[in-house]
């Protein structure tokens, strides 16, 4: 078991790694915290579900010198949108919704939506859907939505202006989706591919679904049967100790202190489940949840999801790659060579997206510099922490990568 493993010496030799190349990672990631270009890393490599490498390094609390604790707990963001559809999924094979129904069939208010063609914020020209947006275009990023608080176009204008914020923990999710229904897509559903708010909408369906809350959902199908023990929306007061500070990068590439862990928002009460970047999780928690999806969707005796959803979920579901699809670039990434599955990015060909790898890796991360892949044929699953603002900062995943791929030798 993860929680065990995190514990034990690993012995990456047994699973295939050299263990002095595998040790590259800990001088690289020393590195970036002693130049205050990270307040800390955490890093753990797992193969065949076995620990081949862990390494903890820096600052929970730069200022306070406070060191990072190996169960520490952080901000995962975007991380949030593969445990959102894996949750979606579940409620999927229970005949809950079919991928291919339009959304408007859950949130009435989408029924009517309109698509930017050209304008300002306060003068949009709009045309009428071709074919309404379905789930599937919700957990691919092709729906059409974009992220109000990045775009500097007039539909996120629109969005800042009309308070579409997944974001504000105060505010109420279904109001917010049907305050976002009346703002215009940035294209007809499905001809792009734009990262936005499609996993909150997602999220707000599996309520409508249930009749319950995205925490009772996630914690009823995900969170307890994995004993997931350290994944919330909110901080509990006895585990705020384990919480880290939230860092952003300076003009002169050191750290600046963006919220502090006993005043972060995420130690308040939560009405705003978001779906798309509310968790908070650690690490055990989180290896343990992509053990789960590497193994067909169990985990010991615990079967989450079945194996061809897992399978399904793993696939390119764009009709090319995300560069095709009019994104060329992603946060620190090209985007070439990579697809985009239900819930997250598949590598297709590694020689175009210019990386080590494997076809068929699924991977992520998050706004505060969090990552994760699973690579199926190699039997891997990686998971990195920290805690900066924003993920566009460093080219930290991709040096991860080679770190550890140029490591294998069986």
């Amino acid at each position: 078991m993860v929680v065990e493993l995190l514990s034990e010496e690993f012995k990456p030799g047994l699973v295939g790694f050299c263990p002095a190349r595998l040790e590259r990672i800990s001088p690289w990631l020393k590195r970036y915290v002693d130049e205050r270009k990270l307040p800390f890393g955490h890093v753990a490599v797992l193969r065949k579900g076995q620990l081949a490498f862990t390494d903890l390094y820096g600052y929970r609390d730069v200022e306070e010198r406070t060191l990072v604790q190996e169960d520490g707990i952080y901000r995962i963001y975007s991380m949030t949108k593969i445990i959102t559809t894996v949750a979606a999924m579940a409620l999927y094979e229970r005949g809950a919704f079919q991928l291919d129904d339009p959304v408007y069939k859950f949130v009435d208010e989408f029924k009517n939506a309109r698509v930017f063609v050209s304008g300002r914020k306060d003068s949009i020209n709009s045309v009428k859907l071709e074919t309404p947006m379905t789930i599937r275009q919700l957990m691919n990023h092709t729906s059409g939505l974009t992220y109000g608080a990045f775009d500097p176009g007039p539909v996120g204008q629109l969005m800042r202006s009309e308070k579409v914020d997944f974001g504000n923990m105060k505010a109420n999710l279904g109001e917010t989706v049907r305050r976002l229904a009346s703002i215009p897509l940035c294209f007809q559903p499905g001809s792009q591919w734009r990262y936005g708010v499609s996993t909150d909408v997602l999220g707000y369906i599996i309520e409508v679904v249930t009749g319950k809350t995205l925490s009772q959902v996630f914690n009823e199908l995900i969170f307890n049967p994995l004993n997931m023990t350290d994944t919330f929306f909110h901080v509990p007061k006895n585990k705020v100790e384990k919480f880290c500070s939230l860092y952003t990068r300076t003009k002169s590439k050191s750290l600046k202190l963006l919220e502090c862990a006993e005043g972060s928002r995420f130690c308040e009460p939560v009405n705003m489940y978001s779906g798309g970047g509310g968790l908070i999780s650690s690490m055990r928690d989180y290896l343990v949840f992509l053990e789960m999806i590497r193994c067909g969707g169990r985990y010991n005796d615990m079967q989450i999801l079945g194996r061809k959803t897992v399978e399904l979920m793993l696939r390119n579901h764009l009709s090319g790659d995300i560069a095709s699809m009019g994104q060329p670039t992603f946060s620190e990434m090209p985007t070439e060579g990579i697809g985009f599955g239900l819930g997250g990015a598949i590598l297709l060909d590694p020689a175009k997206a210019q990386i080590l790898g494997s076809a068929g890796e699924f991977t992520w991360g998050g706004m505060a510099s969090t990552a994760f892949w699973i690579d199926p044929e190699e039997e891997l699953s990686v998971v990195f922490m920290t805690q900066l603002i924003p993920s566009s900062c460093y080219p930290i995943r991709r040096e991860l990568r080679v770190l550890v791929y140029q490591a294998l030798v069986d």
